[in-house]
């Protein structure tokens, strides 16, 4: 049994860091043709971004290869495969609970890995992108990916999903992660700065929080960065490529 658990964390460790390598090289790809030389000058930067992710990568992995096992050996999450097991229109509300409260969650842990000492000791790795690229989505600290990594777990383990669902949850976490930290915006006008954009986030929200640092701090939504007073709006979208995040010395407190 020992053997087939550690055999799964494994198995999971590496998918997780085979996504990230396909996705983040996709859109580093993407921006190679759209952009050409946007990354120039952050070849060292990039190499760490790499390297960290797939630290991250087996954080992520072996809880998920845990759980993994007990679902198929013993049923402990709440995942479900039949369709009929719940109403149709739950599919749809599962979706939005589960990112709602990792939005949640992400926001607040978020801010608390602002202030000065938990910075320092971990959030630094993050912000040491500058400007954040494609590969930077999964570049966190050991004690930062462990503060992610709880997320999805928690949730599996006591809210109802179908499987469909929760791989759809897991592709828009993924999707965007990766395009949130290209350094420039992917997504059209109509989009960003129409009713919708007040309220989600891509690369013109966030990449003003690599830049300032206190404000933005949401991960889907700008939810609580409105409530919270946090919100500081956009960056500027018309070139569509942001510059780079200012440096900084120090650690910039909450």
């Amino acid at each position: 049994m020992l053997l087939t658990i550690i055999l799964t964390a494994i198995t999971m460790t590496v998918i997780v860091a085979v996504r990230y390598l396909a996705v983040s090289g996709i859109f580093a790809w993407i921006t190679q043709r759209v952009k050409p030389g946007h990354y120039n000058g952050q070849s060292a930067q990039i190499g760490r971004e790499i390297r960290w992710s797939l630290y991250s990568a087996a954080i992520y992995g072996v809880p998920t290869g845990v759980l993994a096992w007990g679902y198929t050996n013993h049923g402990w999450t709440m995942v479900y495969a039949d369709a009929s097991a719940y109403p149709l229109w739950y599919m749809p509300v599962s979706v939005l609970l589960y990112l709602a409260l990792h939005d949640t969650w992400f926001y607040w842990t978020h801010r608390w890995m602002h202030r000065p000492k938990w910075f320092r000791i971990a959030h630094a790795v993050h912000h040491d992108s500058k400007p954040p690229t494609a590969w930077a989505a999964m570049s966190f600290h050991p004690v930062e990916a462990l503060t992610g990594t709880v997320v999805i777990p928690a949730l599996v383990l006591t809210i109802p999903i179908h499987t469909a669902m929760l791989g759809l949850v897991l592709f828009i976490m993924t999707l965007m992660a990766v395009t949130n930290h290209m350094g420039w915006e992917i997504f059209p006008r109509w989009l960003v700065h129409g009713p919708l954009g007040k309220w989600l986030i891509t690369a013109t929200h966030h990449h003003r929080h690599h830049k300032e640092y206190r404000c933005n701090y949401g991960l889907y939504f700008r939810f609580w960065d409105r409530i919270c007073g946090t919100d500081k709006g956009l960056t500027n979208w018309e070139d569509r490529a942001f510059p780079g995040a200012t440096e900084k010395t120090g650690i910039p407190a909450e």
